[in-house]
């Protein structure tokens, strides 16, 4: 007892790691570059709005091992209230032609048939598909640390998954809609503009759509911040320290050992064991000078493909403008926002549905869409000011050509770039969910701890392509598991 961690951020897998920290004994610190916790599961205020930046839906809000997580953590409570949205995405083609992605498999299958009926077969055999993956049940402890016998019994609950496993875990969107045969070219370009234009593995599609189906991907009323917020307030309560606006600079090894870390303004913070929730490309490459290297480290930072950063303009409105799709999608590859032409589309997402995002009477619509890093890494103050103007400006035309008349009624507006994640959160190249779910990666989580370097262990989503929040909180719960087996002390959730 007594043993003490560091935690380099105080994003969801920082606070994770925090409270699993905490109780079990642990004397913990974390340590956050920003003035607030919750790194990129956030949100922020202007003039009675709340503008989101992260949350749309949190696998685990029903039942499985994330829902365990998000009650042990405080993010779910009897007082959170949980919408699951019957339809998850209204997409329109450049044409205007619409298409439905509803949340229940059975209503999607039967809409799916009246839009291609030719091409029935196939639809259904997709359906199944995902319906198998409702098998697939994330493993509650870490590689390692799994009971053989609980093991083994899930493996066989999840045999009529391993099929798909087998055949597509290293096959694509693309190779997958193939094998389907499509016939119908409208709803095979619908998913190919979604899905097949870029290497996104065919199992990450699969099983995406069985949350859904089983109501076990809600939306949190109130969205990121409240959710940072009440892990953040949990840490605390359990005696945690939490030291904001401080950047580590370096952290501190000794005969091949973790000791602690040096900030930026020289402060050396010792500690018994270090666990980074920051970055993964500035944990190693740099606060470790990249000293701690492997192959499979290597190859996944020099040749896996990194999520397209998103820029975000938000707009506080003075009035309610409804619509029958939390999401709205446009596949217009041509569109010209500022310095980017959307190759693959813009979406506008309405918070109708969440009345804390405004005052009442009020609403936020927020525009999103995906712009290369290539396009900001090299601007300049001057240039990068000029950019948001004239993306407010290219925005504001195309909420108005979707809403006409909404330009009056605009009240507060924000623009979020990548260059604003990168500030706040330090992420590699705007990369938000870190590394993209391929046909090359799914399989290949990246493991916690670095070759040749002990009492060290790293959480966050870097660690397993495709990224988002459950696996963010389950690693900060499994870096503690790592530590607990180390001390030889019993792992306890309270």
């Amino acid at each position: 007892m007594g043993k003490k961690i560091v935690i380099i951020g105080g994003g969801v897998a920082g606070l994770s790691a925090g409270i699993y920290g905490k109780l079990n004994g642990f004397d913990t610190e974390i340590i956050e570059m920003h003035s607030v916790t919750g790194g990129q599961c956030t949100a922020w205020k202007r003039k009675g709005y709340r503008f989101d930046y992260c949350l749309h839906w949190l696998v685990g809000t029903r039942n499985g091992p994330f829902n365990d997580i998000w009650k042990e953590t405080g993010v779910l409570n009897n007082a959170v209230e949980i919408i699951d949205h019957d339809i998850h995405t209204t997409i329109y083609d450049a044409s205007g032609r619409e298409f439905i992605i509803y949340t229940s498999l059975d209503r999607w299958e039967k809409y799916l048939c009246s839009f291609a009926p030719e091409d029935t077969e196939a639809i259904r055999r997709m359906c199944r598909d995902m319906r198998k993956s409702a098998f697939l049940s994330p493993y509650s402890d870490p590689p390692g640390l799994r009971n053989p016998l609980r093991s083994a019994v899930s493996l066989f609950k999840m045999w009529p998954v391993m099929m798909l496993f087998i055949k597509y875990g290293r096959k694509n969107t693309k190779v997958y809609f193939e094998k389907l045969k499509f016939k119908n070219p409208v709803l095979l370009s619908f998913f190919d503009s979604m899905y097949g234009s870029r290497d996104f593995s065919a199992l990450a599609f699969i099983m995406m759509f069985a949350w859904f189906n089983q109501k076990n991907a809600g939306y949190l009323i109130g969205g990121s911040l409240p959710m940072a917020e009440r892990m953040t307030e949990k840490f605390l309560q359990l005696g945690g320290k939490l030291t904001s606006k401080k950047k580590v600079a370096k952290i501190i090894v000794e005969n091949k050992e973790a000791k602690g870390v040096i900030l930026e303004d020289g402060t050396r913070v010792d500690a018994d064991y270090v666990i980074s929730a920051a970055d993964g490309h500035h944990t190693i490459f740099d606060m470790l000078e990249g000293k701690f290297l492997s192959p499979k480290f290597t190859n996944a930072y020099e040749n896996w493909e990194l999520f397209t950063p998103l820029v975000q303009v938000s707009y506080g409105l003075g009035k309610v403008f409804p619509s029958g799709s939390p999401v709205n999608m446009h596949l217009d590859k041509a569109a010209q926002i500022g310095k980017t032409t959307t190759e693959n589309g813009y979406s506008f997402m309405n918070y109708q549905f969440d009345p804390t995002m405004a005052p009442e009477g009020k609403s936020v619509i927020v525009m999103r869409y995906e712009s290369p890093w290539e396009n900001w890494k090299n601007m300049t103050r001057e240039e990068y000011a000029a950019e948001k103007e004239q993306i407010l400006k290219d925005a504001t035309m195309y909420l108005e050509k979707h809403y006409p008349g909404i330009t009056s009624f605009i009240e507060e507006t924000d623009v979020a770039t990548p260059l604003t994640d990168v500030r706040y959160t330090g992420v590699w190249k705007g990369a938000y969910e870190g590394f993209m779910p391929s046909s090359k990666n799914l399989m290949d989580n990246l493991p916690p701890q670095l070759p040749g370097l002990k009492k060290f262990y790293m959480a966050g989503q870097w660690l397993f392509p495709g990224g988002g929040l459950p696996p963010a909180g389950q690693s900060g719960k499994w870096a503690i598991q790592y530590v607990c087996k180390e001390e030889k002390r019993k792992f306890s959730v309270g």
